[in-house]
């Protein structure tokens, strides 16, 4: 299933990426050299901004001639082929290591890490016999526990609750169980965080998309998204803060927590439950992965005026349309300031 999407995708084609990934790529035009005197650029990476990214891309290839793939594999993936250089750029929600800095290609030619904006990760349901549903931190720990199997338990009609979580590595499940971590000692004792857990109950689907489909597809369903992909029966639950207030995902009650959330020297950073009434208790920022060097000037150039323009206040504004959090202010600059450091 493509990303729920408010306007139409561009056209799925085979990814034409350098050593084999055999997803379906979101590609904006045929792989080869790009038009407006740059090369083309293949990325991988990252569900979570995908529709973000294809939307830019597309843009991008009208407004200057040249052409971006992007193929959304999740964070893991898209990590794994940035160090084995068998990308443009990598995709991530999920920050690099310090062993992933010093690790494979990222290790021999330097790597930036440049946030490229923001969003909110949601409890997505399909069940139209609960069409508000509010869930405190502990309930949504006890769900995925799977101590919490009929929906008469959060005040809804009796009928089953079913489990939907991702099944390949993935920077939303990584943010995702870092902040059931917090909400939960159980659950940070039982299961704990990262970009794939061994879940205790549920059904599996590949990326955003999958899970999304599932959930659209299957009443009694309840699962977690990055906010653009709630369309149609998936729903998002309002979730209750750290400081008690129960919050729908939004740009705003978005922007409230990520604006709590200081970046490294690095542009890392997460917070697990944010402070701030108005704040989303689950968001996270999501970043692009390039190289220093090595890649010789004409393709960096490429990756260079591609992120600057993306990184433009007009293309920022577009995310929020999308569903995500654009980015502002200091953290914007730091981001732009980042792209500078790529070189030939």
């Amino acid at each position: 299933m493509t990303p729920p999407q408010q306007r139409p995708l561009a056209q799925l084609r085979r990814a034409c990426l350098p050593g084999g990934l055999a997803a379906l790529t979101l590609t904006i035009s045929a792989c080869g050299a790009g038009g407006g005197g740059l090369p083309s650029l293949n990325g991988a990476g990252a569900s979570f901004p995908a529709p973000a990214y294809q939307r830019w891309a597309a843009d991008y290839k009208t407004a200057k001639g040249s052409q971006v793939n992007y193929q959304s594999v999740g964070s893991g993936q898209g990590v794994r082929s940035f160090l084995a250089g068998s990308v443009d750029f990598g995709a991530t929600d999920e920050a690099l290591s310090d062993e992933d800095f010093k690790a494979g290609t990222a290790g021999k030619r330097g790597a930036v890490q440049i946030p490229m904006l923001g969003g909110t990760i949601s409890p997505a349901y399909n069940n139209p016999d609960c069409p508000d549903l509010k869930l405190t931190q502990a309930q949504l720990a006890d769900i995925f526990l799977g101590k919490i199997t009929n929906w008469s338990a959060l005040g809804c009609p009796s009928r089953p609750l079913t489990v939907v979580h991702r099944s390949d590595g993935s920077g939303t499940t990584f943010n995702f169980t870092n902040a059931l971590a917090c909400f939960s000692e159980e659950w940070k004792k039982k299961v704990g965080a990262g970009k794939a857990v061994q879940w205790p109950v549920g059904l599996a689907a590949r990326g955003n998309e999958g899970v999304a489909g599932v959930i659209q597809n299957t009443a009694g369903t309840i699962g977690y998204v990055n906010q653009a992909f709630l369309r149609g029966t998936v729903k998002p639950a309002a979730l209750q803060n750290k400081a008690g207030t129960f919050v729908l995902p939004d740009a705003s009650s978005g922007a409230a927590a990520l604006n709590n959330i200081k970046l490294d020297e690095r542009l890392a950073g997460e917070d697990c439950n944010p402070e701030g009434a108005d704040s989303y208790p689950i968001v996270a920022f999501t970043w692009i992965l390039a190289y220093q060097s090595g890649q010789g000037e004409p393709k960096a150039e490429a990756v260079r005026t591609f992120l600057l323009w993306a990184l433009e206040e007009e293309r920022q504004k577009q995310a929020a349309e999308l569903g995500f959090v654009p980015l502002s202010g200091d953290v914007l600059k730091r981001a732009r300031e980042e792209v500078a450091k790529i070189k030939g």
